[in-house]
């Protein structure tokens, strides 16, 4: 059965421009070339600090397929993967399913 996943992030202080350009030009063009479905994605209105986004997935099996595809690939380990600590709070992330 299809489902969505809802991702809340929370950047770091004065990062949000930088994150907004690295999520729209490198991050989700690389996560769609793997077969990611993108649904939204979008700046929190009254919290600066605030970014979402939406996944959807077929079912489980393809969600991990993909999170693999993306995850545990060389570009995501050497590339990606090592900037985003630089703009984003990793203990305020937050997914709902």
């Amino acid at each position: 059965m299809a489902f969505y996943e809802l991702r809340q992030y929370r950047i770091l202080p004065g990062k949000m421009d930088a994150w907004v350009i690295f999520m729209e030009t490198v991050i989700i063009p690389f996560q769609v070339s793997q077969g990611m479905v993108i649904t939204a994605s979008f700046r929190g209105e009254d919290d600066d600090s605030i970014y979402v986004w939406m996944r959807r997935f077929k079912d489980e099996e393809e969600r991990k397929s993909l999170y693999a595809a993306v995850y545990e690939s060389d570009r995501w380990k050497n590339e990606i993967g090592p900037q985003i600590p630089d703009m984003m709070d990793r203990s305020g992330i937050s997914v709902i399913r």
